[in-house]
């Protein structure tokens, strides 16, 4: 935890979450045999990789998971990253007719949600997408849900939402900045 930061989710609550949202996911895609992970970059990565394992767990099976960096894909980008840092985007199976779901961190606007989309589709047409956010916020500017939340969190407009989901003991949901709500 860093000095500001005051940890409202623990190592322990986030690992209850990953597990409840992988069994949730198997069923509601009705299995795992057509599905894939797609982690938004950076902090959804992590957490995408740790749900294919609790998913693994499951259904005795590998899970593909790949990833995709949004920032040439944003509404924003010209104006908001003038020299952006772009990293990969990696996805190394086939979405084509394909259940995949997008894993992200934290859902607030909906913007990351909707450029993590739009480069998926430059990966192929998958059957489905669905959106798996351990943390939801609110303040949604765009018609955007999650259909798999870990949990609802209450901050400030003005608050910091971070969260850690690498599986490590400095696991946890940390919130900075601003007035508490």
């Amino acid at each position: 935890m860093l000095p500001g930061q005051t940890q409202i989710i623990s190592a322990e609550d986030v690992g209850r979450m990953v597990r409840r949202l992988a069994v949730e996911i198997v069923e509601r895609t009705s299995g795992s045999q057509s599905l894939g992970l797609v982690g938004i970059r950076k902090g959804g990565e992590p957490l995408a990789r740790r749900l294919a394992h609790a998913i693994e767990g499951l259904e005795s099976h590998a899970i593909p998971v790949g990833t995709v960096d949004i920032n040439l894909y944003r509404d924003d980008a010209a104006i908001r990253l003038p020299d952006p840092e772009i990293g990969p985007s990696q996805i190394d199976f086939d979405v084509n007719g394909q259940e995949v779901v997008l894993v992200d961190d934290v859902l607030q606007s909906g913007r990351t949600v909707r450029a993590a989309i739009d480069c998926l589709f430059d990966f192929g047409r998958p059957r489905r997408i669905w959106l798996a956010v351990l943390c939801d916020r609110g303040g949604r500017e765009l018609p955007i849900a999650p259909d798999f939340v870990g949990r609802v969190v209450q901050v400030g407009s003005q608050q910091l939402v971070q969260v850690e989901a690498a599986g490590g003991p400095g696991d946890g949901v940390f919130v900075s900045g601003g007035v508490n709500p």
